[in-house]
C-alpha cells in the first residue's frame, strides 16, 4: 500500500519505515514508479506532441546564500525533527518541519532557502540510509514480485491518462498539459518536461502540488485501512 501511494515518494519512504513498514521494497516500488512516469512522459512530450530535444541544463551548486535564511532553515530541520522525535509521532522528525515550513512559508513570515549542494546530500543520505540494508534474500523477494508492480504502474498510468482525456475535454486544456498535470509522481521530471514543453507550467505544478498533500495525508490513513483488512500469516511476509 505505500509503494502504491501515487506520489511522494521520498515522504512515504520516510513514512512508511515510521510506521513498520517495509522501507526498502516501498522505496523499490516508488522510485520504479518514478522511472516509468518520467520516461513515459518524456516519450509523449517528444513524439506525440513534438517537442524538440534540448541540452541539460547546467546546475550551480554552490549559488550566492541568503545566510539569515538558511540559517533558519537548519533551525527549523533541526528544531522541528526534535520536537517531531520527542513528542513519538509517527514520522514526527519529518512531517513536523515539513507542516511548520509550510505554514511559515506561505505566510510569509519565512523564506526556505535550499542551495543544491544541500537537497544533493540530503537526497544521498536517504538514498544511503535505504539502500544500504537491502540484503540478497529483500533482492530476490523484489525481483519475484517484479512483474505484479510493472503491471500495477501500466495500469496506474493508463488510468492517469484516462484522468488527462477528461480532463482535456471538459476544460479545453491541450492535452500535453492535462498528461504532465496527471501524472502520478515524478514532479522534479515533470517540471523539467513542462518547462521544456512550452505547456501551461502553473497549471501543471499546481495539480501535481495538489496531488502531492492529498497523498502525503490521506495515504498514511488509507494504507493502514486496506492493510489492516489484507493482512497476509506471517509466514507470507517479506523476509529480512
Amino acid at each position: 500500500m505505500w509503494g502504491s501511494s501515487p506520489g511522494a515518494a521520498t515522504a512515504m519512504m520516510l513514512m512508511a519505515h515510521a510506521f513498520g513498514a517495509d522501507a526498502r521494497l516501498v522505496a523499490f516500488m516508488q522510485y520504479l514508479r518514478v522511472v516509468f512516469v518520467a520516461v513515459s512522459a518524456a516519450l509523449v512530450a517528444r513524439f506525440w506532441v513534438g517537442v524538440p530535444a534540448t541540452a541539460a541544463s547546467a546546475i550551480t551548486w554552490f549559488p550566492p546564500l541568503d545566510w539569515t535564511a538558511f540559517a533558519g532553515t537548519l533551525l527549523l530541520a533541526g528544531g522541528g525533527g526534535w520536537i517531531g522525535a520527542r513528542l513519538k509521532l509517527p514520522a514526527g522528525a519529518f512531517l513536523v518541519p515539513m507542516i511548520v515550513g509550510a505554514v511559515l512559508h506561505a505566510s510569509g513570515l519565512m523564506t526556505i532557502e535550499l542551495p543544491p549542494w544541500l537537497l544533493a546530500a540530503s537526497y544521498a543520505f536517504v538514498g544511503w540510509n535505504i539502500g544500504l540494508r537491502f540484503t540478497r534474500p529483500i533482492i530476490m523477494h523484489a525481483s519475484r514480485a517484479l512483474p505484479q508492480m510493472v503491471l500495477s504502474i501500466l495500469l496506474l498510468l493508463a488510468f492517469c491518462g484516462g484522468l488527462a482525456f477528461i480532463l482535456s475535454e471538459a476544460t479545453g486544456i491541450d492535452p500535453l498539459t492535462a498528461y504532465l498535470a496527471t501524472s502520478p509522481g515524478g514532479m522534479d521530471a515533470i517540471a523539467i518536461i513542462a518547462a521544456a514543453a512550452k505547456v501551461d507550467l502553473p497549471f501543471v505544478m499546481t495539480l501535481q502540488t495538489v496531488r502531492f498533500v492529498i497523498v502525503l495525508f490521506l495515504g498514511p490513513p488509507l494504507a493502514r485501512f486496506v492493510a489492516k483488512r489484507t493482512e497476509k500469516r506471517p509466514a507470507s511476509t517479506p523476509p529480512s
